[in-house]
């Protein structure tokens, strides 16, 4: 029995979110654990899957897997498992992480979990999974012989295994068919409005809505985000009002977040946008309203003006 684990690469090593995936398939025990690295398995991604606990590292270098093809690296994810033999096949629940497994499961024939955060049983394989934006939590069942699921971001720390793994490299010979290659990522452009991929990696978050009072009443927010080294996150009528960019918008038609600590200042707590952070682990609300729904569905509660508590806050921490 064993578990193949898609890594996806960031900066030359393993990204954040494959790292806990990593984690969170070792804590299953469901056997050898292996890496599928689509690309070259540079020495620091080896290092991340040595420090994980990896027995093999999959290297799926064929120069035609080198653009971004769901379909191509679904067959290197096929390929990877048979060569493992793997009973459970595991993807960060990230876009490409979803998108891989979802053609695995069409093309197989098999049932998909995604973004799970909790495992109950392997065989049945039982999952707790983030459904409705994070809203809420359902518990699926995944009956097919080879299980699929892809692990909601921050579910689990990215702790290194007891024991380092061996990590060895083995080159995979993946057939990809022309086909599969139809629809691939041919040019990678930063958007002039910004990048959202810190909001969604933050351990921290700094969240402000209309409290801020206009586009000059962020200036507490970005030094606190700077001082705990997270990222500014708004609200929607905040980016409708133009005070700050579309990519900072954290719900349901913008960014959907899981960081540690979710500091959300003057945001009055829609349903929208309450499916954009639900996920968070601890979140502290700051508003002069006690009956705000942000307030009464937060895990801490400051009753107050944010331009009064944050510099309070900023001036405590040095």
């Amino acid at each position: 029995m064993s578990v193949v684990v898609l890594v996806e690469v960031e900066e030359g090593r393993a990204s954040l979110v494959s790292r806990e995936t990593l984690a969170f398939a070792r804590s299953l025990g469901a056997g050898d654990l292996h890496a599928l690295v689509v690309g070259s398995a540079s020495g620091a991604v080896l290092a991340d899957c040595r420090e994980a606990g990896v027995v093999v590292v999959h290297e799926a270098a064929d120069p035609a897997l080198e653009r971004y093809a769901a379909a191509a690296w679904a067959a290197a994810v096929e390929t990877a498992g048979r060569a493992a033999r793997a009973d459970l096949v595991v993807a960060p629940g990230t876009g490409r992480g979803n998108e891989v497994l979802a053609h695995v499961a069409a093309r197989r024939g098999l049932r998909m979990a995604a973004n799970v955060v909790a495992v109950e049983s392997l065989s049945p394989l039982v999952v707790q999974r983030q459904v409705v934006g994070g809203a809420a939590l359902e518990r699926a069942t995944v009956p097919s012989r080879v299980r699929l699921l892809s692990m909601a971001g921050h579910a689990v720390e990215p702790t290194p295994a007891d024991a380092p793994g061996e990590a060895r490299v083995q080159p995979l010979a993946v057939a990809v068919d022309p086909k599969d290659l139809r629809a691939q990522v041919v040019r990678v452009e930063r958007r002039e409005q910004g990048d959202s991929s810190g909001l969604t990696a933050a351990k921290v978050v700094v969240g402000a809505g209309r409290g801020a009072g206009g586009p000059d009443g962020f200036a507490a927010v970005d030094a606190l985000a700077e001082r705990l080294g997270g990222a500014v996150g708004v609200s929607r009528v905040v980016t409708s009002l133009g005070w700050r960019p579309h990519h900072e918008q954290v719900g349901q038609t913008g960014s959907r977040i899981a960081p540690d600590l979710y500091l959300a200042c003057g945001i009055s707590g829609s349903i929208q946008h309450w499916a954009g952070c639900a996920s968070s682990r601890t979140i502290i609300a700051v508003n002069t309203d006690a009956d705000a729904p942000m307030v009464t569905k937060a895990d801490y509660a400051v009753i107050g003006d944010m331009h009064e508590v944050l510099p309070a806050v900023l001036e405590e921490l040095g």
